[in-house]
């Protein structure tokens, strides 16, 4: 299957922006809401949800997302071993955090669903 790339979507290349400059997002893909114009071509959207409210004995999932974004910084466009380009198939962007209700499980989990539906 072959499309035309649509640079909007591909990470930001470290020749433009160091690696670890800039407000991270996951892969270094573009930053987007529901009200953005381009929306609707997203193919693949991440999003987080920063919470542990279930959790009792070991907090710390919350901060899941904040690290899997600053973490992904280090991706490449191209998969050295395998030569495939991800970003060349799909557009991908990074769709925010859920934004949770520390204190109500139950409305943590309607906000999980508002926001994808």
């Amino acid at each position: 299957m072959s499309r035309d790339v649509d640079p909007f979507f591909q990470p930001i290349s470290a020749m433009e922006l160091a690696r670890f400059a800039g407000v991270p997002t996951f892969m270094r893909l573009p930053h987007m809401t529901a009200d953005h114009p381009r929306f609707d071509d997203i193919n693949i959207g991440l999003l987080g949800v920063p919470w542990d409210g279930g959790t009792t004995n070991r907090p710390g999932a919350r901060h899941g997302p904040r690290q899997m974004r600053d973490l992904s910084t280090m991706i490449r466009a191209m998969n050295p071993v395998t030569n495939i380009s991800p970003f060349a198939s799909v557009n991908c962007a990074d769709l925010g955090d859920v934004p949770p209700n520390p204190v109500d499980i139950q409305d943590s989990l309607n906000r999980v669903t508002d926001f994808i539906s």
